[in-house]
Formats: structure tokens, C-alpha cells, sequence
């Protein structure tokens, strides 16, 4: 190989590595709120699934229009049957969310039907919103073993939610197609 051709191989070599740093280093992190009555469960689930699934393309957080206060045990024993961190949650107001020193958010998600109705914040950033409703686990009465399966449930319906929005291609939809595929989503 002539010199002439291992320095342009060695230059294009190198624009490419460029080329992937810099697209790695510009990769946006998104932010996501999962929305719940009570932040006691499905939107403490979706937080955990998010965080981990997400591998830092997304920072997760979940809130409460009327917060319980305490996050349900068996949402916890259900991230730790994933192997996912189970500490570190609470039970918190949206309105943590909706003041101007909070995280911009750039998707809100409600997870239970009541929070679907009511009036949300006004979220700075104008976040895309979705309703990705699904029945409370925390809810179900019965045995410890219905009461697990409840919530086993819940997490597979959030963690395929997440996985379908985890294959969208965020950066080359414009703002209607990705509203129209995350609605989408919510029905699945």
C-alpha cells in the first residue's frame, strides 16, 4: 500500500471515529414523568423500568396529583424481582415537576385513568403528554399471591410500553408522528 493511500485510509479512518464520538457525545437524554394518583406504584415502576431499560438515553421520574405519601412494598419487591435498585423512591406532588427550577420534561406519561382526567400542571418545556392507563394493582384484594400477580402484571403491560418507546426512533420522527406512535403505545 503506498503512503499516499494509508494516509487517506488512516483520514477517513479517523473522520469516521469522529464522526461517532461526536454523535455519541450529542445524544440527547430525555426527560420522563410517570404520572399516578397516588405515586405509590405503577408510576414508581415505570420510574425503575425507565432508569434501568433506558441506559441513560432517559432519566425517569414519577409524581402524584394527590400522593399517597408511602410507595406500596410490593411495587419495591417487584423491582427487586427484576434485580433493579428498590430504594431511593417516594411518594411526591407534581407540582415538584411544574416549577421552573424542575428538570424540563420532554415526555409525561399518565399510567392510571384518574390522573388521566384531571387537570394537569402546566409543564415548562411543553412535554409530549400520553395516557398509557392500566388498572391499579395496588388495588387488588385477595392473597399475597393475587396481590404479587397484580403487580407482576402491571410491570410486564409498562415494561413492554417501554419497550416499544425505547425502539422509536426519537430523532428522526417529527413532533405529530411521535405524538400519533406514543398514543399508539397507550393502547398496547
Amino acid at each position: 500500500m503506498s503512503k499516499d493511500t494509508s494516509e487517506r485510509t488512516s483520514e477517513r479512518t479517523s473522520e469516521r471515529t469522529s464522526e461517532r464520538t461526536s454523535e455519541h457525545a450529542t445524544h440527547k437524554v430525555y426527560n420522563v414523568l410517570f404520572i399516578c394518583t397516588h405515586n405509590s406504584a405503577r408510576s414508581i415502576i415505570a420510574e425503575g423500568l425507565l432508569n434501568s431499560m433506558g441506559q441513560g438515553r432517559f432519566h425517569a421520574y414519577s409524581a402524584g396529583s394527590q400522593p399517597s405519601g408511602t410507595v406500596n412494598p410490593l411495587a419495591l419487591k417487584t423491582l427487586e424481582r427484576l434485580h433493579l435498585p428498590s430504594d431511593g423512591y417516594r411518594s411526591k406532588d407534581w407540582s415538584e415537576f411544574a416549577a421552573p427550577e424542575a428538570p424540563k420534561m420532554d415526555f409525561v406519561f399518565t399510567v392510571c385513568d384518574t390522573a388521566a382526567g384531571e387537570v394537569c400542571p402546566v409543564w415548562p418545556g411543553q412535554p409530549m403528554t400520553a395516557h398509557w392507563g392500566q388498572p391499579d394493582p395496588g388495588a387488588v384484594q385477595g392473597s399475597d399471591e393475587d396481590k404479587a400477580a397484580a403487580f407482576w402484571e402491571t410491570t410486564v403491560l409498562l415494561k413492554r410500553r417501554i419497550d416499544l418507546m425505547l425502539a422509536l426512533p426519537l430523532a428522526s420522527l417529527d413532533r405529530l408522528s411521535l405524538q400519533r406512535e406514543i398514543d399508539d403505545i397507550g393502547t398496547r
